[in-house]
């Protein structure tokens, strides 16, 4: 069953139930993602953590790999890899625009492994970017297609410099 048919479905019984109790209708929610003939469309909203939503549909339709692309509004921490210490230095920044959200999707001890760099402009169109550690949708929305790849993509610790890296 496809999911915006079972999604219809689980509004329609919730509505049910509501009136047979005698209470109001809940507030209906969108889905958050569509298929496309490529993969999906996601479609966050205010408050929504972009890289949870993103693992969530990496498990439920167990995506093998993907590569993304995005824009919005939004709540980012960059990070910077200091291969000294083999950490990111974080930096948060509040009401960006994300001109531009850029991914992949892999998997690591089987579990969704998010590599997403992005680059952000504040009202004064001064622009920032680098790796996300964090994003959460600000005022507005974010839209992010996903382009599914067939094959399984796998993160691995390169031993050579500590950082994770995409493999086959």
């Amino acid at each position: 069953m496809n999911s915006f048919l079972l999604t219809s479905l689980t509004l329609g019984t919730s509505l049910l139930a509501h009136v047979a109790a005698g209470q109001s209708a809940p507030k209906p929610t969108a889905p958050k993602y569509v298929r496309t003939p490529t993969g999906f469309l996601m479609v966050l909203r205010q408050g929504d953590n972009v890289l949870q939503e993103l693992e969530q549909l990496t498990t439920r339709e167990k995506i093998p790999g993907a590569s993304l692309a995005g824009i919005g509004f939004g709540h980012p921490t960059f990070g910077f890899w200091n291969a000294q210490t083999k950490t990111y230095d974080p930096k948060a920044f509040r009401d960006v625009e994300m001109a531009s959200l850029t991914g992949s999707i892999a998997w690591k001890e089987g579990k969704p492994a998010l590599h997403l760099h992005g680059v952000a402009a504040d009202k004064t169109f001064a622009t920032v970017g680098g790796h996300i550690l964090s994003l959460e949708v600000g005022t507005g929305s974010m839209e992010i297609t996903v382009t599914v790849h067939q094959q399984r993509q796998i993160r691995e610790v390169d031993e050579r410099n500590g950082a994770t890296v995409m493999s086959w």
